[in-house]
């Protein structure tokens, strides 16, 4: 090989430049043409160059660090050494190094040796890997390929899919972000239908994967049943829970909405009921129908069955024959189809969402109170939410608490009888602090009992807004003190449920009217807290009949405040015509209560003491009868001073 053939290489070598064949070729056949006498008459060729460095390779110049480590074999004073004194310098032979190979050089090498080839995918762009040559690892590479393959397929058609929902203005970037994360099953639908594309479409045969799931989405039609969810208040996870739901046929979407809407199913609750009707998507229209129509049977309207369906998208759910048998479990209670209707209106997951083994454990609980079917019939119809209380968290508790408060098992069943609503309440959050209101205003603790008895409602009203005003008005404008508010809750705890601007200031602005002060009307209402109860048009013929027919004192009313509690036409007029007739008057207390013949008794016996005392046999004994004849007595001063003593207080 020529000198120069031979530096020209050593160069290339330590420039780490890759000498090119053609290159050697072209260098071989220029140093053909040239006669050898000139390659010889180089001074550099015959004093310098010695042919062990010739056949060396090695370069003229001294070694760099940052040249290839092949390039530095002998240190630069050797060299040196040699080229000045060539002939008394022995020649070494040195074995050529060849250059390290790069790592993806290796890799190469070892993938084209490899028994196997590793499996490559369109979009693939890590290098291959080396596959180990044990038999039994074979088919792990292979399941890891395949699902390295399916993990880009399935980030290509999530892409595809948030570009389409992206620009066909479903949402943002973050709510299309959102609710593709939560539809894996549809994006794992976009990947089948993309790849079947390949074969059942020859059209599309030469499109990539990229193209065939823009199509398949395009076709789907997903973009615009999004946007159309997203209008009806969907939150994106129903949207996707929907989407995944219908099995690919998004058109069945679109016929079971209009289905729904034909039921009367607003538009603000048909996503609603695809999203919480878990075998909705899967079952026919026909089985649909049967349903809705075993319903208008038992006495639910075909308006209702929209509310109905809003409500409980469970009772789709159901299979005809599970309705049957719901329907059966509240009808063999008494229910007619009219109570039956309302109940399922009122609270439709009555019917559709609780177990039937939940249910019969509930009756029977609360027939254990005493109830009877009939009365638990007609209870569960006037409050259905009953069935939605635990027996263990709620019932149980409240009864135990009840008990504490001395209320027995009768008055327990009157409870629930008057107001089951009370059983679904909260213990600690609604009734316990408004006992613990009763017993501060001075309700004595073993009356608290009687007053829930009494007046079940009490416990369902607004503590700040109800109770606590009541009491304020009956201190302030009715005139009843600390120590009387107590006595009037418990004798009359309806107060509690009256109105204050329609009822008990209507009634108070009255009797002050007619002269009555604010102390003094404290005490009549301490006396007869039902007083403040009575409208004030039944109020007023009473009133005037007694001042203008009876012709009575107002403080005959002030001593007996009841008298507004007993009928004009019935007790009242016909009593005052007997004694105006046997010419006797007695006082309102002793006219009034008790029955006709205790009555009668209580005349004739006035008759006999007025005929003797007129026969002059015996004086009339006024200390102790409960009757005066008629005239002015020690009775009637007795009461003028009892209203001239209150008139001073």
């Amino acid at each position: 090989m020529p000198v120069y053939l031979a530096l020209f290489l050593s160069l290339s070598l330590s420039q780490k430049k890759a000498v090119k064949p053609q290159t050697i070729k072209r260098k071989l056949k220029q140093d053909r043409a040239k006669p050898r006498s000139t390659f010889h008459s180089s001074p550099m060729a015959t004093t310098t160059l010695s042919r062990s460095h010739i056949r060396l390779h090695l370069p003229l110049h001294t070694a760099n660090p940052s040249y290839p480590r092949c390039c530095r074999l002998l240190p630069s004073s050797a060299i040196s050494s040699r080229l000045q004194n060539p002939a008394t310098t022995t020649a070494t032979h040195y074995p050529i190094l060849p250059p390290a190979p790069s790592p993806s050089l290796l890799a190469a090498e070892e993938a084209s040796l490899a028994p196997r080839r590793t499996h490559r995918f369109p979009g693939s762009v890590a290098p291959p890997r080396i596959q180990d040559s044990r038999d039994d690892l074979d088919v792990p590479a292979d399941d890891d390929v395949l699902r390295r393959a399916l993990e880009v397929r399935r980030a290509v058609a999530t892409e595809a899919l948030v570009a389409a929902l992206s620009g066909g203005k479903a949402g943002g970037l973050t709510y299309v972000n959102n609710l593709t994360s939560r539809m894996g099953a549809f994006v794992d639908r976009i990947v089948v239908g993309a790849a079947a594309m390949r074969r059942d479409r020859p059209e599309l045969a030469h499109q990539s994967f990229n193209a065939r799931a823009r199509t398949y989405i395009q076709e789907s039609g997903v973009v615009e049943l999004v946007k159309w969810f997203k209008h009806n208040s969907l939150t994106y996870p129903q949207i996707a829970k929907v989407v995944c739901s219908c099995s690919g046929d998004l058109e069945k979407v679109r016929r079971m909405l209009k289905w729904l809407r034909s039921i009367y199913v607003k538009g603000e609750f048909l996503g609603r009921v695809l999203a919480k009707g878990e075998s909705l998507m899967s079952r026919s229209f026909e089985e649909l129908e049967e349903i809705t129509g075993y319903l208008e049977c038992c006495g639910v309207r075909r308006e209702w069955i929209g509310h109905v369906v809003s409500r409980c998208p469970q009772l789709l759910n159901l299979s005809l024959d599970e309705l049957e048998t719901r329907v059966q479990f509240y009808t063999n209670m008494g229910m007619n189809e009219n109570d039956f209707g309302t109940m399922v209106y009122d609270y439709p997951k009555v019917l559709g969402f609780f177990s039937l083994e939940e249910m019969n454990s509930k009756v029977q609980y609360l027939k254990e109170f005493g109830l009877s079917t009939e009365e638990l019939g007609k209870m569960l119809a006037y409050k259905p939410q009953l069935m939605a209380c635990s027996i263990e968290e709620r019932w149980k508790p409240l009864v135990k608490y009840l008990y504490h408060l001395n209320i027995s098992r009768d008055g327990m069943k009157r409870v629930l009888v008057v107001q089951p609503t009370i059983f679904c309440l909260d213990l600690e959050t609604v009734i316990a602090p408004k006992v613990r209101f009763l017993q501060d205003i001075g309700v004595r603790n073993d009356a608290v009992g009687n007053v829930l008895v009494k007046f079940p409602p009490v416990l369902t009203y607004s503590l700040y807004r109800k109770l606590r005003p009541v009491v304020i008005f009956l201190r302030t404008k009715a005139g009843v003190t600390e120590d009387d508010i107590g006595k009037v809750i418990a004798l009359d705890p309806q107060l509690m449920g009256c109105s204050i601007p329609h009822k008990l200031e209507a009634s108070v602005k009255y009797f002050r009217s007619l002269g009555i002060y604010h102390l003094v009307l404290g005490q009549m209402v301490a006396d007869f807290p039902t007083l403040l109860r009575y409208n004030v048009d039944v109020l007023r013929p009473k009133y005037q009949y007694l001042r203008r027919v009876m012709v009575r004192p107002l403080k005959d009313l002030i001593e007996f405040p009841r008298f507004f509690s007993y009928s004009l036409e019935h007790r009242i007029e016909p009593r005052h015509k007997v004694l105006v007739a046997n010419r006797i008057n007695m006082k309102l207390r002793y006219m009034l209560p008790g029955s006709d013949e205790e009555f009668a008794q209580r005349v004739q016996e006035a008759v006999e003491r007025r005929a003797r005392f007129e026969a002059g046999v015996t004086t009339l004994e006024t200390s102790g009868a409960p009757e005066t004849p008629s005239g002015n007595g020690n009775g009637v001063a007795a009461a003028a001073v009892a209203f001239q003593e209150i008139e001073a207080d």
